[in-house]
């Protein structure tokens, strides 16, 4: 009877969560005041009860009273199965995504549960927990914290021969070391993510996952058609299971191999295609636009989309990193193009035409200078550039040196000869 009753309650707080939350809220903390009991209905009313009323802090964004649930929660939950304390643990951290603004919060929450299963001697638990405060380390850019948390699980993980966690902990080690800016030790992490995933079933958003840091990686080598391949099968795998965020920034880093790739008709082409009409958005636009800049090679045109689309293009590091190169790389084009008629040019004319301040189009002149794409001497007293024609490499000093070398190694074999007769 009471079973029923509570049954009752919860169909009536379900009713009442948009247009009287508060009386809601009252009906679930009363049905979760109550010990959940033994049997399996008694157990899934208490469940609903918990993620409902989770629900409700999560929609009306208390985010306080959300963690303050999940650690007041906990010892009730100590006494269902650990498979499921476990799920129900996660699903009430999940519900923080849907807050904004919440990292520290998470950050805090996590390691509250972390302290709680080890007193309960919840390790699987414990584990998972240890790799979801990894992930949060790295929203908050906190990468030294997430590597030694990450070489502990490791160490751990290779112990107990945990395939699948170790596949997901790898990935994680990727990640941070390619945003600290270690390409090398990123991709020798991404290798040894394979390899382990290779010999088990990888669920297809991890899968989608390594996919996903196989093309960043690639593109960082400057490969962009490999790159876009695995952008493909990362896309894919998160469009079939509906994780739009992650599937429009596949689609993104697409769109931007092909614009790096200098094929504007592909970019074109992929904005009609079906996925594209699926995720359409700024984001998107955003792309098409730098895209279209860097076609008609306007600098202008670039920074205005910069402006217009600075959140779109500005939260993403990988975006915001080759978007940097692409404008060096714009800026050199225009450059070259303006001085190539050029001898003797006043680098306040350069600026003019590039329509660049004079300091920004100096220092990017003598890089260039020191970079040999431009053979030149700045005269900054004057405020000029004297341009020289490039001059082919005398052979004669190779053969000189050709000749002291092997004039060298002759008096290397002399020495050596007249030191054997003197003993």
């Amino acid at each position: 009877m009471a079973q029923e009753d509570t049954t009752k309650r919860l169909a009536e707080a379900k009713a009442l969560v948009k247009d009287q939350p508060a009386k809601a809220e009252k009906i679930y903390q009363e049905i979760l005041t109550q010990p959940p009991g033994s049997n399996d209905k008694a157990i899934r009313d208490f469940e609903r009860a918990l993620i409902s009323l989770g629900e409700l802090y999560r929609d009306h964004k208390r985010t306080q009273d959300l963690a303050n649930l999940i650690q007041q929660t906990r010892d009730a939950l100590s006494s269902f199965p650990r498979a499921k304390t476990s799920k129900l643990l996660r699903q009430l951290l999940d519900l923080f995504h849907g807050i904004p603004n919440t990292v520290d919060t998470q950050v805090a929450v996590t390691k509250s549960c972390i302290e709680w299963a080890v007193a309960q001697r919840q390790g699987f638990l414990r584990q998972n927990l240890e790799v979801r405060l990894v992930g949060l380390y790295m929203q908050k850019q906190s990468y030294y914290d997430s590597l030694t948390l990450i070489n502990t699980l490791l160490k751990e993980l290779k112990r107990l021969d945990d395939k699948l966690v170790l596949v997901e902990v790898q990935l994680l080690e990727s990640k941070v070391y390619h945003a600290l800016g270690n390409v090398p030790k990123g991709r020798a992490a991404l290798t040894s993510a394979r390899t382990s995933a290779a010999s088990v079933y990888t669920p297809p958003l991890l899968q989608a996952g390594l996919d996903m840091q196989s093309g960043q990686l690639h593109a960082e080598d400057g490969d962009f058609n490999t790159a876009f391949s695995y952008f493909i099968e990362a896309m894919e795998g998160y469009s079939s299971h509906d994780e739009t965020l992650k599937a429009t920034a596949a689609l993104q880093y697409m769109l931007l191999c092909k614009v790096m790739l200098n094929l504007n008709d592909d970019v074109n082409s992929l904005m009609t295609s079906k996925h594209a009409i699926k995720y359409a958005g700024k984001n998107l636009d955003a792309i098409k636009a730098i895209g279209r800049a860097h076609q008609n090679r306007s600098l202008e045109e670039y920074e205005s989309a910069l402006h217009a689309y600075r959140y779109e293009l500005g939260s993403d590091r990988f975006i915001a990193s080759h978007l940097r190169r692409l404008y060096d790389s714009m800026l050199e084009q225009n450059l070259i193009k303006v001085i190539e008629p050029f001898s003797r040019v006043e680098i306040s004319h350069v600026a003019e035409m590039v329509g660049l301040d004079v300091e920004q189009v100096e220092r990017k002149l003598s890089q260039m200078i020191l970079d040999r794409v431009i053979i030149g001497v700045l005269d900054q007293g004057s405020g000029v550039l004297d341009v020289f024609d490039e001059t082919e490499r005398d052979k004669g000093y190779d053969s000189a040196l050709g000749t002291i070398e092997k004039m060298g190694s002759v008096v290397d074999v002399l020495y050596a000869n007249q030191a054997s007769l003197l003993e």
